[in-house]
């Protein structure tokens, strides 16, 4: 038997494994995934006009000027509307543009296709119904106006340029309410058993790491090939990403706080958060820090707490950012449908209080933006083959312009380069993963995810105390899958070996 998929991260290939009754130990055999022609941009917008402009710079820069015939374009946007109004937008400025989404006819969905494969469109502003099946060499820019579900969604989408070879750009776009909007959309997916909801718990996991990947401080191509096990690939820095043009001007993105000042911050921001427990949203406990006058804190008597203007020296951008960081960071969360409200989690509880570490970088200096900076020449990357070469059954992921990464150097998770006896132990954890979920027949994830699987193998508890400062592992989880984990980790090679 041989299975073959185009992106898998390490969970989905487990996945497949299981759903195809193979057993744990079959060879997986993962070959090239790099992209160094794509010159991956992620940047955050506060305002509509932002927005405009930076997708008018992108389209121009790959482009040209409609009309030019120098190649392509996709645009994704979150909702159909979005699609519509952006659509609009481009053809008042004469680009040869169409709208593709699931509320538009079957036959007039084909002929968009159709259109855009014979070249009578330079632009499709599509939702993520529009791609399957698109295999366009000449598409020069994939732009995202608002993040997508998950870093394998992403990485999928832009996949779609530069299938020629040559340089492309793709840019995603990140706003001040695209957090709440994704969880209204998760919670509004779930239907309400414990399996709908498990499976809400696991796409807003998958959406948190596309939200890591976006704030991270290292190569953005590296990252992505670290998220999907591809370390044979790496590049050390493309120099083509926003985030390596940026290290080359000498930016930095890091803080110049002290581990104890960080730790000082986010626990005011924290603080913040639980004054307004489940009553507003992230910009009422921006306020609160920087202590504004807002109906909103006099109506609940919150302007006259210690937390009023604790963080007042902030400037409103740098503390939206730091409190989205906060969520990604599992510490915040949202309740409620159309208008969440944020509350803090039991973890976030306990980083307040002094009771865990804040591991998290801090947003850059107070007027930074992640800016996009036009691509040096693409490098090249020859393909790799690892796994396996045993007899019976054989999983082959042939790996091609697909699915995405997560933050392997500056988020609040531990590195994702795990090296010798670190590694020994993910693979490990994985095998034993997947014996469980084939056991009790459940998706992997509901034993444990990947970020939680690097994380013990990073950090290697040795019993359930450290291991219940594990990201995802909670009481009921080391209760019943503790024990397993911590056999695994006391039969693989120790962290001092690392």
């Amino acid at each position: 038997m041989l299975a073959c998929t185009a992106t898998a991260t390490p969970y989905v290939r487990d996945e497949i494994v299981a759903r195809l009754g193979l057993p744990p130990e079959t060879p997986q055999i993962v070959r090239g995934f790099a992209r160094p022609n794509l010159a991956l941009r992620i940047a955050e917008v506060e305002r509509a006009a932002d927005r405009r402009r930076l997708v008018d710079d992108t389209l121009y820069e790959a482009l040209g000027l409609p009309g030019s015939g120098r190649g392509t374009a996709i645009l994704y946007g979150p909702t159909r509307k979005s699609t519509e109004l952006e659509r609009d937008r481009l053809a008042g400025d004469g680009w040869r543009v169409e709208t593709y989404h699931a509320g538009l006819t079957g036959e007039h969905r084909d002929k968009v296709s159709q259109a855009f494969a014979q070249g009578e469109l330079e632009i499709v502003v599509a939702t993520n119904a529009f791609g399957m099946g698109i295999d366009r060499a000449d598409v020069r820019a994939v732009i995202h106006l608002a993040p997508p579900g998950s870093i394998e969604a992403y990485y999928q989408e832009v996949g779609r340029g530069g299938r020629d070879g040559k340089d492309a750009v793709a840019l995603m776009l990140v706003g001040p309410g695209d957090i709440a909007r994704r969880r209204a959309l998760v919670d509004g997916d779930a239907d309400g058993t414990p399996e709908g909801q498990e499976s809400a718990k696991h796409r807003w996991s998958l959406f948190l790491e596309l939200m890591r990947f976006a704030e991270g401080g290292s190569c953005r191509h590296d990252a992505i090939l670290r998220y999907f096990g591809d370390e044979e690939e790496t590049l050390a820095g493309c120099g083509r990403c926003d985030v390596c043009m940026r290290l080359a001007r000498g930016e930095s993105l890091g803080n110049a706080e002290s581990d104890e000042e960080v730790t000082l911050i986010v626990r005011k921001a924290l603080s913040a958060v639980a004054r307004i427990q489940g009553r507003y949203g992230l910009s009422a406990a921006e306020a609160l820090l920087r202590g504004v006058d807002d109906p909103r804190l006099r109506t609940a008597g919150l302007d006259r707490t210690p937390t009023f203007g604790i963080l007042g020296d902030r400037s409103e951008l740098w503390l939206t950012r730091l409190l989205r960081r906060c969520v990604t960071a599992g510490w915040v969360d949202f309740d409620g449908g159309d208008r969440p409200v944020v509350v803090l989690t039991k973890t976030g509880a306990a980083v307040m209080r002094g009771e865990r570490q804040a591991r998290i970088l801090l947003p850059p200096d107070e007027n930074a933006r992640f800016r996009g900076a036009a691509g040096t020449s693409a490098g090249s990357a020859a393909g790799n083959t690892s796994g396996n070469s045993s007899r019976g059954n054989a999983f082959v992921v042939r790996k091609r312009g697909g699915a995405g990464g997560t933050d392997a150097g500056s988020s609040s998770t531990p590195s994702d380069i795990l090296d010798g006896p670190a590694l020994a132990r993910f693979e490990a954890l994985r095998a034993h993963r997947l014996r469980v979920a084939q056991a009790e027949a459940v998706p992997s994830y509901v034993v444990a995810s990947d970020r939680t699987l690097r994380e013990m193998a990073e950090r290697a508890p040795q019993n359930e105390r450290e291991l219940l400062q594990i990201h995802g592992i909670g009481e009921t989880k080391a209760k019943k899958y503790g024990a397993g984990f911590l056999r695994v980790l006391g039969e693989s090679p120790s962290r001092a070996q690392n």
